[in-house]
């Protein structure tokens, strides 16, 4: 390893450590359980899926180390640290640096035996996929993707900021803590959506058989992972689903005697975003009785995303585990916090519409949250500001978004 790449990681080690000692990261950690319990609370905010690209104006995010593998852990404690000067809001900093296993099958590179195509307008650009899957020949190509675990990488990266970090701050060894399963964010790669939304109707087996191959395949992969000691504890300070930090007292918190975890002792997550505009009963039908026995092999369950979920809620009470729903921009409010009460945390979404305006308008957003927080008092509420495509390369809106957001809730 460089001598400058150790300096580097050591500096920001000691940063993070410091933060994550402080007391209010014991508070806001009690907040977040507070929440996860559906107990009352004010509404927590956290700041997500944001243009990274766009904020290093001050230099605060530019990399200094050469070795790949070290340059990605700097990266991440970069963006945590900046995050935490600039919009922390309820986010929780932890004097501990984690370790990830190294293996797959990743989201982005599974083999599930089916090659998608993409439809290119002259010049090149993309604009569609064009279905492959025709025939229930064609959906029984779909397959189990290969599961790896590369013990000797892992034990090495761990060797490695082990190393590193010695005397500045807590390495420890982390597995899958998380699994966002989204069966049909994929399958439309290979089926198109206006194929789905005909399907449906005239070929309905075809889109049944379809989903029984195809969550097979994932239930085959939770399996293996779980065989090969890939998972762990999944009660921790990190993201749950689309929405907030999955801090519980209700999931174990480590693994103490090193057994094999399994997925009980996690959260799960499912959502059907293609099924924004389906029927709650074809919604059933065609996505959640699919979804529900993986979900229901978790210890707690997270659903939804950017689809607006208000009119399914009666529908998704079949999902025994079932504690936080996501509610996008596009829910009706009132809607969802009458039939939501404090049965399940509501996951809000406000619109990131407001930094993409030539002139950023601080009272448009604080009206904007007002109005939310005014109309959901009656639940547990997280806000979660996410999809921020880009700030105009002004990244002082988000410093300026947070505050107001903090005012807002803390004299809620």
């Amino acid at each position: 390893m460089h001598k400058k790449d150790i300096e580097i990681l050591r500096e920001l080690g000691r940063e993070k450590s410091e933060i994550g000692h402080l007391t209010v990261q014991k508070k806001k950690l009690e907040l977040w359980r507070k929440l996860n319990r559906l107990e009352p609370t004010r509404p927590l905010v956290w700041i997500n899926e944001i243009p990274w690209h766009e904020l290093d104006s001050s230099g605060e995010l530019t990399l200094g180390c050469r070795d790949e593998f070290l340059k990605s852990v700097e990266c991440g404690l970069r963006r945590e640290l900046y995050q935490w000067r600039h919009f922390p809001c309820d986010m929780v900093v932890e004097p501990v640096i984690y370790s990830p296993i190294v293996g797959g099958p990743g989201s982005s590179y599974a083999d599930y035996g089916i090659t998608e195509k993409l439809h290119k307008e002259e010049g090149g650009c993309d604009v569609g996929y064009i279905p492959v899957i025709n025939s229930e020949e064609d959906a029984d190509k779909i397959k189990t993707p290969e599961v790896w675990f590369d013990k000797k990488t892992t034990e090495n990266n761990f060797s490695k900021l082990q190393e590193v970090f010695d005397g500045i701050i807590t390495v420890r060894k982390r597995g899958i803590v998380h699994q966002w399963h989204s069966p049909w964010d994929q399958i439309i790669h290979w089926y198109g959506i206006n194929q789905l939304y005909m399907d449906m109707y005239d070929r309905p087996e075809l889109v049944h058989r379809i989903l029984r191959n195809f969550m097979k395949a994932l239930n085959e992969v939770v399996d293996r992972q779980t065989e090969l000691g890939m998972l762990d504890v999944g009660n921790g300070n990190w993201r749950v689903g689309s929405g907030g930090m999955g801090i519980t007292d209700e999931l174990p918190s480590e693994n103490k005697d090193g057994h094999l975890v399994t997925p009980k002792e996690q959260w799960g997550c499912a959502t059907a975003q293609i099924f924004s505009e389906v029927s709650p009963e074809m919604h059933e039908e065609f996505a959640l009785q699919y979804e529900r026995p993986l979900l229901e092999r978790y210890g707690m369950t997270y659903y939804g995303c950017c689809e607006p979920l208000h009119r399914k809620i009666d529908m998704l009470k079949s999902i025994s585990n079932l504690r936080k729903i996501s509610m996008s921009p596009w829910i009706n409010i009132d809607e969802a916090s009458e039939v939501m009460g404090r049965k399940y945390a509501f996951s809000f979404k406000p619109t990131p519409a407001h930094f993409a305006t030539e002139n950023y308008d601080d009272s448009l957003v604080r009206n904007y949250l007002k109005d939310f927080i005014s109309r959901t008092r009656n639940n547990s509420c997280e806000i979660i500001l996410k999809d921020v495509s880009t700030v105009l390369n002004h990244p002082e809106r988000l410093d300026r978004w947070a505050k107001t957001a903090m005012d807002l809730v803390l004299n809620y």
